[in-house]
């Protein structure tokens, strides 16, 4: 019965924040669309594996990437801007500043494997949205405040949806095509964009600390 219980939590949590999304205004308005993607169903959420509309391996790196941000999710509904804004430490980040920095992340490995650009490598309007979130540290701590959750999510789901777009019109063969020059040693792009999985894993774990400290 509990497990059954989450499972509803985790289905109607989604359901809401996909419309909670359409709140974020300028350049971060998104369209109308599901929180996780039009393909994706939410009984199906646990099932990691292919999915209708991409490649096998490809459909199993969504199914992936959608499990882990559901999860990031679930622990900040209900948030209030001044719980996002919340600094454990002169040291912290910031759940709002983090869930920015995590939109930025996945922003920077959709311009190196699907655009081909090198790190670093911004454009303007990328420097302006990007560049202080990506980084984190002191100038976050200072800028990044004063938004809601909405502002947050609509964020997240605009950058997911370029993400999933340009995964249904790729195939297993570029999933699997090895970078030679990557700084870390030889690295193919299933494990570039099984790290941005993994970088929201380990946010997670911060964003839980931080959320049980304000119920403390």
């Amino acid at each position: 019965m509990k497990k059954e219980n989450s499972l509803i939590n985790r289905r109607n949590f989604i359901k809401k924040a996909s419309t909670a999304t359409l709140g974020a205004s300028g350049m971060l308005t998104v369209p109308p669309s599901t929180f996780l993607h039009s393909k994706t169903d939410l009984d199906e959420i646990n099932i990691i594996g292919p999915k209708k509309g991409y490649s096998p391996q490809i459909g199993t790196l969504v199914s992936m990437l959608n499990w882990m941000r559901a999860e990031i999710l679930l622990p900040i509904q209900g948030l209030s801007t001044e719980d996002l804004d919340y600094l454990h430490d002169a040291t912290s980040n910031t759940i709002g500043a983090m869930l920015w920095h995590m939109a930025a992340t996945e922003r920077f490995y959709q311009i190196h494997t699907f655009e081909g650009r090198k790190w670093g490598d911004w454009d303007k309007q990328d420097v302006l949205d990007w560049e202080i979130a990506s980084g984190l540290g002191d100038k976050a701590r200072e800028t990044i405040k004063g938004n809601n959750l909405e502002f947050y999510l609509g964020m997240l789901d605009k950058v997911r949806e370029k993400t999933l777009k340009e995964f249904s019109q790729r195939d297993d063969e570029w999933l699997m095509n090895v970078d030679n020059d990557w700084f870390w040693g030889p690295t193919n792009n299933y494990c570039k964009w099984f790290h941005v999985c993994e970088h929201e894993s380990n946010h997670n774990g911060q964003i839980k600390f931080i959320v049980n400290r304000l119920s403390s």
